[in-house]
C-alpha cells in the first residue's frame, strides 16, 4: 500500500509519508515532514517543515501545523485549528528590518498519543497537549494541558476529565477522586491534579 496524493496538493520530495496516507486537495506538506501510515490530510491543511506527526493522525480542513510541532499516534486537529511556533512574534527586529528563519527560534505545539484538538482551537506554542486530552471547539491553549483533560475557552481551562473514547467522565458514587467512563467502564485515578488509568 502507498499514500495518496491529490493532484492539487503540494508535497515537497523531502517529506516523508507512511502506507495508506492521504493528502487531500490544496493541502502542503513542506520539506522534511513526516507523517506516519494511515494518516489523512484534509483540503488545504498546512504542515511545516521538519513537522513529525505519527500512525493514524487526521488534519481536518485547512488545520496550520505549524514547525517544529510534534503529533503523537491517533491524534485528531479539527477543521482550521492553528498550532503556532514563535512565542515573541514580530514581522521585524527592534531596528525595524524584516525577520528572517535565523532571527528567531521556533517552538513547539506537542501533542500525545490519541488525543483531540477541536475546529477553530489555537495551540500557542511552546505547549504540550496529553494523551488522550480533549481540546474543545474555538479554545485558546496557552499552557499544558494534562493527559484525559477536557479544556474549554479563552484562555483554555479544565473543565473534567475524558476516557479514550472521549466521553466526559464521570466521578464514582462513593469514591472521592475516581472517575468511570460511561461507553467503556474503563476506570481512572486522580492524583494532584492528574489522571491515570487504573490497570
Amino acid at each position: 500500500m502507498s499514500s495518496r496524493i491529490q493532484p492539487t496538493a503540494q508535497v515537497d520530495e523531502t517529506a516523508t509519508l507512511g502506507d495508506g496516507t492521504t493528502v487531500w486537495d490544496l493541502a502542503q506538506i513542506r520539506e522534511d515532514a513526516q507523517l506516519g501510515s494511515g494518516c489523512i490530510v484534509g483540503r488545504g491543511a498546512y504542515v511545516g517543515p521538519g513537522v513529525r506527526i505519527g500512525d493514524n493522525v487526521k488534519l481536518q480542513n485547512y488545520a496550520l501545523v505549524y514547525e517544529p510541532a510534534v503529533l503523537g499516534d491517533g491524534v485528531f486537529v479539527g477543521p482550521a485549528a492553528v498550532f503556532t511556533n514563535d512565542h515573541f512574534p514580530r514581522s521585524v527586529d527592534p531596528e525595524g528590518r524584516l525577520k528572517r528563519g535565523g532571527d528567531w527560534e521556533a517552538v513547539a505545539v506537542v501533542v500525545g498519543e490519541g488525543a483531540s484538538v477541536g475546529a477553530r482551537s489555537v495551540c500557542v506554542a511552546p505547549v504540550r497537549i496529553g494523551r488522550w486530552a480533549l481540546v474543545a471547539a474555538g479554545a485558546v491553549v496557552t499552557r499544558d494541558v494534562p493527559d484525559f483533560a477536557l479544556v474549554v475557552g479563552v484562555p483554555a481551562r479544565r473543565i473534567g476529565w475524558v476516557g479514550r473514547a472521549g466521553v466526559r467522565l464521570t466521578e464514582r458514587e462513593g469514591e472521592s477522586g475516581v472517575w468511570e467512563c460511561p461507553e467503556t467502564g474503563a476506570l481512572f485515578e486522580e492524583k494532584d491534579g492528574e489522571l491515570v488509568e487504573r490497570a
